[in-house]
């Protein structure tokens, strides 16, 4: 044994406390998994830290014989050990588990459902039959159909790309787009829409959320509470603080129990509009006429409008990298399969909540449609007489509610990023009374902008336009600079048109929006909530 260790190039002294059996030198090149490394090569390439300690009934087993069984074992152990660091995919930054959105890698295909129905369906959706107003029945029905298969084929190409071919996990969008574009140019294309849909959505949430809880206490207390009602910059305030005190949560996947609640909510509250309306009639002067334009001009600035409208309805894809991020994931069970099938069951149930709401909604309201609140101000405003109240209060409660879910998950990007600023400094965890204060002072932010530019919520095709790259473009053109399909394939030519196509809607809508923003005016008023 002595003369075998020195033929490689140890001493007696150096090798004993690790040699486990006595084999022959033969007997180990044969065994490697590269049949054309000699054993000296072997001992020098190895792994500097420490191998994970073999199992005492595997030593019992390898005896000196050379049995078939033995080497088909020791040929199959090295090969785990050279490709170990692909056959476990844990994290794709050092500081990862750290960080609100991947310390924790527990989640499964209901969690990413519970996210993916809780972030997808939400307020933008009440305003899918005002995009009809203006495409009227066929061409809003063609255009929804083809930007929610657009959409669903970009969210599986981002599925897809979480996990490179290297075992690299993007768990944030921003790391794909930086990865995909380089790193200034991923920054420029998509740091400001990512950061303007989560903060942007979570102001709009307080705005939702705190208006709702003022028409539900109406509701309830409208002829037998004398108390004096709150304002509606009191009940934004209630309504943050609830968000604050419940993002006090640790990370995505211990708010999955949160969303969950959000989705049921949202499913139920957006079936019970749309159903209502049409069973309690159509207002009697409801009209499907387009809009009488002053000029081609504003015709088709209008009609980008609604496709800005429609594609914001369908938010979230900013949130799918993340989502997939909290799921385990091997080279054997890669977290794209789990992930893939949540999606594929929750965009079913939002097809079959988006679909009524956009052409019931459109049938029993038509061009009547209000600009801000879309279905849910339709339905107090023409159906609020003649309506149950335990009805009008319980949808309310689900708006309230599914607000507050989406606060949450739509928060989560923002509490992340500043997470890693600090732990990129320090390089350490951040504490826990420091966590608690950036989720406070990101909710008293969000308050403050929802009082100080409560005209937001009239800026949906322009949030849709900024909004629809993220959704309908980057992903087609990152697959593209990430897997680089063979020039002239239809693979390449079919990522190239979405992704130029989405590009140039995305440019057209902002300049849509715009246009009718200074033609027909929006009411702009500042720290007067109403």
């Amino acid at each position: 044994m002595d003369h075998e260790v020195a033929e490689v190039g140890l001493s007696p002294a150096t090798a004993r406390p690790w040699a486990v059996v006595s084999v022959p030198p033969l007997q180990i090149h044969y065994c490697s998994p590269m049949m054309n490394r000699s054993p000296s090569s072997l001992i020098d390439s190895a792994p500097k830290t420490p191998k994970t300690p073999k199992s005492p009934f595997a030593s019992r087993i390898m005896t000196p014989i050379a049995s078939p069984m033995k080497r088909a074992i020791v040929s199959v152990q090295g090969y785990l050990e050279e490709v170990g660091q692909f056959t476990k995919l844990d994290r794709d930054h050092p500081h990862d588990a750290w960080l609100p959105i991947t310390e924790s890698r527990n989640g499964n295909a209901y969690y990413s459902a519970f996210h993916t129905l809780s972030s997808g369906i939400g307020f933008q959706a009440l305003l899918l039959p005002l995009a009809f107003t203006s495409l009227g029945w066929s061409w809003g029905i063609v255009c929804l159909s083809l930007i929610f298969l657009w959409q669903l084929y970009a969210l599986w190409l981002l599925i897809q790309l979480h996990e490179s071919e290297s075992g690299t996990r993007y768990s944030r969008y921003l790391r794909l787009s930086m990865a995909a574009f380089g790193e200034k140019r991923g920054k420029l294309l998509a740091l400001f829409p990512i950061m303007y849909l989560s903060g942007g959505t979570c102001v709009t949430l307080i705005m939702i959320g705190g208006g709702t809880m003022k028409i539900f206490f109406q509701i309830v207390c409208s002829d037998t509470c004398k108390v004096t009602p709150l304002s509606t910059i009191e009940w934004y305030m209630v309504f943050s603080c609830s968000a604050m005190a419940l993002s006090q949560l640790p990370n995505l996947n211990s708010i999955a129990g949160v969303s969950l609640i959000g989705a049921i909510t949202a499913v139920s509250y957006c079936t019970m509009i749309w159903v209502v309306s049409i069973v309690q009639g159509r207002p009697t002067s409801v009209s499907y006429d387009p809009p009488q334009s002053k000029s081609d001009v504003a015709r088709i600035c209008s009609i980008l409008n609604a496709l800005g409208i429609i594609a914001f309805a369908f938010r979230g894809h900013n949130l799918v990298l993340e989502i997939q991020g909290t799921m385990p994931s091997s080279s054997k069970y890669p977290s794209r399969v789990p992930m893939w099938r949540g999606v594929k069951f929750a965009y079913f149930i939002i097809a079959m909540c988006l679909c009524p709401l956009a052409i019931g909604g459109y049938w029993a309201y038509g061009n009547l449609i209000p600009a801000n609140g879309g279905m849910l101000d339709a339905l107090y405003k023409y159906h609020g007489h003649d309506t149950s109240k335990a009805l009008l209060c319980l949808t309310s409660l689900f708006v309230v509610i599914n607000s507050l879910s989406s606060f949450q998950i739509y928060a989560m990007p923002v509490f992340d990023n500043f997470e890693f600023r600090y732990i990129s400094k320090f390089n350490k965890p951040c504490p826990w009374w420091l966590r608690s204060a950036i989720r406070a002072l990101f909710g008293c932010l969000a308050f403050f902008i929802s009082v100080a530019l409560p005209f937001l919520r009239s800026l949906a095709g322009l949030l849709g336009g900024i909004a629809l790259p993220l959704t309908l473009a980057y992903p087609c053109l990152m697959w593209i600079q990430i897997k680089k399909p063979q020039k002239h394939s239809a693979s390449w030519y079919l990522n190239w048109a979405f992704g130029v196509s989405g590009m140039i809607l995305s440019i057209l809508v902002v300049i849509g929006a715009i246009w009718n923003i200074v033609t027909m005016g929006i009411e702009v008023h500042f720290f007067k909530p109403q």
